[in-house]
């Protein structure tokens, strides 16, 4: 839709002349309400256009309620002896409005945003030309600009990207909304897979240990205890808990080397941890 044909349906009603005419004379607000009502989907239109180019996380209404304002400046401040159709003055007046409000909300500065749109058509220009993605290289080249002052462009730029966790993707084909929170990697988190295996290692470790073995195992390994204190503890000497202690950590280390295919994750892990505290 043009701006032609927007002018055609904003002023195509009969009485819209006499109503500026009276309004002129008057300036009431009921009649200068009428004239908003009137040329509100002249705000609409404007308002759309511009939030067609936006994130989706940019509300249409708010846009619209920026509009309104550009709208009652116009109005307040049109002439009608100059003889220019009002749509055409007013949407101007509107989309300014509009894009003043998102300049003030945006808090990145102008020139980063031009130099993100020059790194955007350089890079597209690139993809066309070459039939791949372009490497930083071929982007500095094509924007004319050194490797350092290409790489400070492209770090500015990047500091300057929020993504939305709550935006929806449109990779799914499930009829479940799909958040990109949802697919985000929780790199803190703990893998199920080694968890599984590090349990089978431990039920292995304490499957062939006679009871006095096993306590021997818990107390030095889990319990951090020393072989003095698991002597008192069990009523043995401190040499003889030590003697245990090898002999279980070689019967272990063999059990472990036998089932190293089944355990390859983790058992170069848990035998450096088996020899350090058996140097200890």
């Amino acid at each position: 839709m043009s701006e032609i044909s927007t002018e055609l349906t904003a002023d195509k009603k009969p009485d819209i002349d006499h109503l500026w005419r009276e309004y002129q004379d008057k300036r009431t607000d009921g009649l200068r309400n009428q004239l908003i009502e009137h040329y509100m989907p002249l705000v609409r239109y404007n308002a759309e256009r511009v939030w067609s180019k936006l994130p989706n996380e940019v509300e249409l209404d708010d846009l619209v309620s920026c509009g309104i304002i550009g709208l009652m400046d116009s109005i307040a401040s049109f002439d009608l002896d100059r003889g220019v159709k009002f749509a055409t003055y007013c949407s101007r007046r509107i989309r300014g409005a509009i894009l003043d409000e998102l300049r003030e909300r945006d808090w990145v500065p102008r020139i980063v945003r031009n130099r993100m749109r020059r790194v955007e058509e350089a890079r597209k220009g690139l993809e066309a030309q070459l039939g791949r993605d372009p490497n930083d290289e071929e982007l500095a080249k094509k924007m004319n600009l050194p490797a350092e002052e290409f790489k400070r462009v492209v770090g500015d730029t990047n500091h300057s990207i929020f993504i939305s966790l709550s935006r929806p993707r449109n990779e799914s084909d499930s009829h479940k909304d799909l958040r990109e929170i949802d697919v985000l990697q929780d790199k803190r988190s703990r893998d199920p897979v080694i968890d599984m295996q590090k349990k089978d290692i431990k039920e292995l470790i304490m499957r062939g240990l006679s009871r006095a073995e096993r306590l021997i195992v818990l107390l030095y390994y889990y319990e951090e205890m020393t072989m003095k204190e698991i002597g008192a503890t069990l009523d043995l000497s401190e040499s003889r808990v030590s003697q245990m202690h090898s002999a279980i950590i070689k019967r272990l280390r063999q059990h472990l080397q036998n089932r190293g295919n089944d355990f390859e994750t983790d058992i170069n892990a848990d035998e450096a941890d088996l020899s350090i505290r058996e140097e200890e």
